[in-house]
């Protein structure tokens, strides 16, 4: 399809969409040339009307050769982004998918991850499929199932995608005679009576899975996906188990240095290789914009629940947030943050140089992440897409979901700050991250506290403040919990009788009383 013509399509599209659905919308010049491209033989392409709306592409002799019809008009799942995709199909009177063409995403993962020709690569698979098949993607061949493959980077998307264009299809072929292999679903309309548009139901094609147009016995669009991803979702809750206990075994653990720091250091390889770089979970600012969005218009668990990793990983972040606030994530389950705190881990042991932030300017310097917040916040409620390329001030795609195999700018951008934490362990995390910001909200109602600090704290000893990587520990000896990244270091100062000087003193004390007693018994 040519350049002029995709645009045209994609005006009609959005004259299309401003009509409502009672109303029968002419089919203009520019639907007519894509009907045409749809089907080369089409003569006229009549109204969009019925319910479910779709326009009949007329033939010679005024034969009926198929339909035309956008899925968001039959069918809306949203998608990851929380909106539905917008697909526009066309079906023979084979049922048999003519051509099938996107005209609009809001995906997240899409707007700066996948190109437009890997999207359009990815929909030509389904021309010359029917609307009976089972199509499953990027599975082996199975029995009784049609395969295509996947959209690298993207399965998400592509899982909607399909829900989107095969439900919808089979809809609009059971309301226009054209035959299933099952008995015809009886459609029906139910008016949105805050939308003001009609959203078709299906009664006996999936009476359980809220998603419309899904075959008989065929599950929700989230059951596959947990299940192809078993092995995943296990190595996860195992992981966060073991964070688990390591939070509620703290004070115990704290007194062994070695241990905590070995078992610190293998926590933060497994959440860079396994959550991050093998898993993809990287939570993002993205997801919570997603979120607030939802919240404000149309929310559907299923939205969050086609990642399951995600949904597992934002559900433990949840009650943690809760329990002792943002520093369990920015801590240990952060990819990106465990990628900076490893690198400063090795830059210590080869001794190189820290640059220290004195305390006045990193005070200043910590508001930048809530100004690029609410900078975020503000344009999502104008444009997610907008926002989502914004977003990129987060260097997480680049660095973890795509393994910095990305254009110069954005790998030099993501290097950068990797680099930087060399010199001062988790500089982005500290002052530019606009996750930890919107974490930080939350975790203001935290309910515990469980980090121990002495009376000495602060007046006269400065040790933990002075060797807090992530600088939470202010002059007065207070935690600024809403800086605090968890990791236990003050903590296994707070139990070592040889470095906190209450401990100190009074190893000292006992040890001067045991020689006085042992003279006293000579």
């Amino acid at each position: 399809m040519t350049a002029a013509r995709r645009r045209c399509l994609g005006g009609s599209v959005l004259l299309a969409c401003t009509f409502t659905v009672a109303q029968a919308v002419p089919a203009d010049d520019r639907i007519e040339g894509l009907a045409r491209d749809f089907f080369p033989n089409a003569e006229e392409v009549e109204d969009f009307e019925g319910n479910p709306r779709a326009a009949a592409v007329m033939g010679g002799d005024h034969r009926l050769l198929g339909y035309v019809f956008l899925t968001d008009d039959v069918v809306k799942i949203p998608a990851y982004s929380g909106k539905p995709i917008t697909v526009l199909v066309g079906i023979d009177t084979q049922g048999e998918f003519a051509d099938v063409q996107i005209i609009e995403h809001s995906e997240p993962i899409l707007v700066t991850g996948v190109s437009e020709e890997d999207l359009a690569a990815y929909v030509d698979q389904y021309r010359g499929k029917n609307v009976e098949d089972r199509i499953k993607i990027g599975a082996q061949h199975a029995e009784g199932y049609e395969r295509i493959d996947g959209l690298t980077g993207a399965t998400i998307t592509a899982m909607v995608l399909n829900a989107s264009i095969t439900r919808a299809a089979r809809i609009v072929a059971a309301s226009r005679g054209i035959p299933l292999p099952q008995r015809p679903a009886r459609v029906h309309a139910q008016e949105d009576e805050e939308r003001g548009v009609e959203r078709a139901d299906m009664t006996g094609a999936d009476e359980r899975a809220r998603a419309p147009g899904a075959q008989e016995g065929e599950e929700s669009l989230w059951v596959p996906l947990w299940r192809e991803r078993k092995v995943r979702i296990g190595v996860l809750a195992f992981g966060l188990l073991v964070l688990t206990v390591i939070l509620f075994l703290q004070d115990w653990l704290t007194r062994y240095r070695s241990l905590v720091r070995y078992i610190r250091i293998g926590f933060l390889v497994y959440t860079l290789v396994f959550i991050g770089w093998y898993g993809l979970a990287q939570l993002s600012v993205v997801n919570v914009l997603t979120f607030t969005n939802a919240l404000m218009r149309d929310f559907r668990w299923e939205t969050f629940l086609i990642d399951p990793l995600m949904f597992i990983l934002w559900a433990f972040v949840a009650v943690t947030l809760l329990l002792w606030g943002r520093g369990v994530f920015c801590g240990w389950l952060c990819p990106y943050g465990a990628l900076q705190e490893l690198v400063n881990k090795i830059s210590l042991r080869l001794k190189v140089p820290q640059l220290e932030i004195p305390p006045i300017v990193h005070e200043r310097l910590l508001a930048i992440k809530y100004v690029v917040l609410l900078g975020l916040f503000g344009l999502s409620l104008q444009s997610m897409a907008d926002a989502v390329r914004y977003a990129e001030v987060e260097p997480f795609k680049t660095a973890i979901n795509m393994h910095f195999m990305r254009e110069w700018p954005f790998v030099l951008y993501a290097a950068g700050f990797v680099i930087i934490s060399a010199f001062n362990s988790k500089f982005f995390c500290k002052y530019v991250c606009p996750l930890g910001a919107a974490l930080t909200i939350p975790g203001r109602f935290r309910i515990f506290d469980w980090l121990r600090r002495r009376k000495e704290c602060g007046h006269p000893c400065q040790i933990c403040a002075v060797e807090c990587p992530s600088q939470a520990i202010r002059p007065s000896g207070e935690i600024n919990l809403n800086e605090c990244h968890y990791c236990l270091d003050c903590q296994i100062t707070y139990w070592d009788a040889y470095k906190c000087p209450p401990l100190v003193e009074k190893r000292k004390r006992f040890r001067k009383r045991g020689r006085e007693l042992k003279l006293k018994v000579e």
